[in-house]
């Protein structure tokens, strides 16, 4: 009898524990949606679904103590053709992430269209995501193609996506944003 007890005890324990888990990624899903993660701009819908989201194991952006992409200004790789710090000072949260910038009117740019300039594959490595998985970027590593942005690990690693980009570029689509989870 004792044992139907304690067995009755460790379901209702266990259920206990899987609403938590269900509600804690219902939250986490929330949160994401609220801040932006759920946009198009964010994610490519047809390849994420709401478990994805709440369940990822890396941030959509590449960050550094939520700084994205290193604190490298995006809009000026589009508008001065180089890597130029951001300030602390000049910010836009966006993506889960705060972004810095070299002006208040790159800040304005990015703002008013953060798909047009925020790097792709979440400023990760571009090669690294055509290979299946993800590595930070050296903001000297980078390359504008077909008015997208594109990072890489370094300018050696650059090197080699630049030997086949449209396959790389093929290749880390069907990857992404898949690499997060790996």
């Amino acid at each position: 009898m004792l044992s139907l007890i304690v067995d009755s005890r460790r379901e209702k324990y266990a259920m206990k524990i899987k609403s938590l888990a269900i509600l804690a990624g219902l939250s986490m899903l929330s949160i994401g949606l609220t801040t932006g993660l759920g946009n198009r701009a964010n994610i490519n819908a047809d390849a994420a679904t709401p478990v994805m989201l709440a369940q990822r194991s890396r941030p959509f952006f590449y960050q550094e103590n939520g700084i994205a992409i290193g604190g490298t200004d995006p809009v000026a790789y589009f508008r001065q053709g180089q890597a130029v710090a951001g300030s602390p000072q000049i910010t836009h949260r966006w993506g889960n992430a705060t972004w810095q910038f070299s002006s208040a009117e790159n800040r304005d740019l990015f703002a008013n269209n953060p798909e047009r300039y925020a790097p792709q594959y979440g400023g990760y490595c571009a090669w690294a995501v055509s290979q299946g998985y993800t590595a930070r970027t050296d903001p000297n590593a980078w390359k504008i193609v077909d008015d997208k942005l594109y990072l890489n690990y370094n300018r050696r690693i650059q090197g080699r996506w630049e030997g086949d980009i449209t396959g790389h570029i093929d290749r880390a689509n069907e990857n992404w944003p898949k690499v997060l989870n790996c």
